[in-house]
């Protein structure tokens, strides 16, 4: 499969993964709400703990502001639960994300630099803001741990841009 990057005031593909906890987790297509997807890259990324720790902190105000959270990783399930068992993390995880999946969303997959990194192939970050009609309002799709938009400002962004009913940018 080739790897095609979603393109903002495109539709988000449609696609379900294993939730902790029991059933699936499922993007794409109409919702209720709009999502917020973060894709991170598992357990062997501090940098990914911090982020979702910040995302756990704001949980609750992007809530508020009428988006259901959806956060996976290529982990197995036994690592994102490690992780959740750990950090607390009270939004939805789903795990065991694909390469066809990673493909489908455009994220960049990076190779472990040693076993003990991790034992499979990876997602970069990514994270889409999907509007309830299945359109992704934002994409942020980045080829390491380092680059990811903060939270906040997205947040500040996406609240001005459901409020003004503001359309999809850089869609040219």
């Amino acid at each position: 499969m080739m790897n095609t990057k979603p393109e903002a005031g495109g539709a988000l593909p449609h696609m379900s993964f294993p939730k902790l906890g029991g059933g699936t987790l499922s993007i794409g297509g109409a919702t209720e709400r709009h999502t917020l997807l973060v894709v991170y890259r598992g357990k062997h990324c501090g940098r990914c703990k911090k982020y979702l720790a910040m995302l756990e902190g704001l949980k609750s105000d992007w809530e508020e502001a009428g988006f259901d959270l959806v956060v996976v990783s290529a982990d197995p399930r036994e690592k994102a639960k490690a992780d959740v068992d750990e950090f607390g993390w009270s939004f939805d995880i789903g795990y065991d994300l694909s390469e066809e999946q990673m493909l489908g969303l455009g994220v960049y997959i990076s190779d472990p630099l040693s076993p003990d990194e991790t034992d499979r192939r990876f997602a970069e970050p990514g994270i889409f803001c999907v509007r309830p009609d299945g359109i992704i309002q934002v994409v942020c799709i980045s080829n390491g741990p380092a680059a990811r938009p903060e939270l906040n400002e997205l947040l500040d962004g996406m609240k001005f841009n459901i409020a003004h009913n503001r359309p999809a940018r850089g869609t040219v």
